[in-house]
């Protein structure tokens, strides 16, 4: 049985997300998609912004989706299935629109804490949305933003016909986050292609990463930022290993996403790893090819990282 792929929508207030799932569901697709909306309040869903094109909507109303003391969005991944399950639901996709408010991180966790949902649903890709007009204000004063920026895997620009100028935004969301390419999109038109079928959580060998150049040298105080770290030594497996585990005892709460490229000693093969805060998942790769330079890369997004001894722990296995 196939997994249905999950795409999660995130952004701040007034980003343009129901706008984007408007579009999303109105495009000539031919997929047949299910929604899970997130609410304050008692307030069902307006069916007049985003049209009637979803196979079901699944209205949330705690107000907050990440509420890691409510099993709200848990009971209604596991009522779609039931739906689908008896005949009662058709659907192959999944989108999970969050409130402006709301952190990914929980989110996320749901679909790998729980046995059913990890079989059945499978984690594509985060998709955040971000205002080019009011970006900067939002992310100098809401945490919560920065990490929205921090769990993406696709980031997408909105309001750019209204600001055009928007370089020194674009490069620091890029040092905030330096996986995520960064798309404008203007009232949710966008190629679906970059939003679907990101494979974001899965173990493959695709870590891309941004360093730009800072033109404008801004003065952002950026809690979320992007580490990469790169060495061109062999490491052992189970001194790596004993590094990753020392980070998550003492940082894990600041890890949003880490994925990394190793070179592992007396290995012919790559190994590929990458987490979410706690949760992270390791597995060996192709064969390194004959001519191929022997490198490895880590990428690390988070809240106040400590780049110091991120980079002395991993400098440490040279030795």
């Amino acid at each position: 049985m196939k997994a249905i792929p999950v795409t999660i929508l995130t952004g701040f207030l007034g980003a343009g997300k129901t706008t984007l799932l408007r579009h999303i569901l109105q495009a000539d697709h031919g997929h047949k998609i299910a929604v899970i909306e997130n609410e304050f309040g008692e307030v069902p869903i307006d069916n007049a912004l985003i049209g009637d094109r979803a196979t079901q909507i699944t209205t949330l109303s705690n107000g907050c989706i990440c509420c890691s003391r409510s099993n709200e969005l848990e009971n209604a991944l596991l009522d779609l299935l039931d739906g689908l399950d008896t005949g009662k639901l058709d659907f192959d996709r999944l989108v999970i629109e969050c409130t402006g408010m709301a952190d990914p991180g929980p989110i996320t966790q749901t679909f790998f804490s729980h046995e059913i949902l990890c079989e059945r649903f499978l984690l594509d890709g985060i998709i955040t949305l971000v205002d080019a007009v009011h970006a900067d204000k939002q992310l100098d004063d809401f945490a919560i933003a920065q990490a929205q920026i921090g769990y993406a895997d696709r980031i997408l620009l909105t309001k750019t016909d209204v600001q055009p100028d928007h370089d020194a935004l674009r490069e620091r969301l890029q040092r905030m986050n330096a996986r995520a390419p960064i798309y404008s999109v203007t009232h949710g038109d966008i190629n679906l292609e970059l939003l679907f079928d990101i494979e974001g959580f899965l173990l493959d060998s695709q870590l891309k990463v941004s360093q730009p150049t800072f033109r404008f040298a801004p003065k952002q105080q950026n809690e979320v930022s992007s580490i990469v770290v790169e060495f061109d030594y062999p490491v052992e497996l189970m001194a790596v290993s004993e590094v990753m585990e020392n980070l998550l005892v003492s940082f894990a709460d600041n890890l949003l996403r880490y994925k990394g490229i190793l070179s592992i000693k007396d290995e012919p093969k790559r190994l590929l790893f990458q987490g979410v805060q706690r949760l992270y998942s390791a597995d060996w790769d192709r064969d390194w090819e004959k001519n191929e330079t022997r490198k490895s890369i880590l990428v690390f997004i988070g809240v106040n990282l400590p780049e110091e001894i991120i980079r002395e722990k991993f400098a440490q296995l040279a030795s």
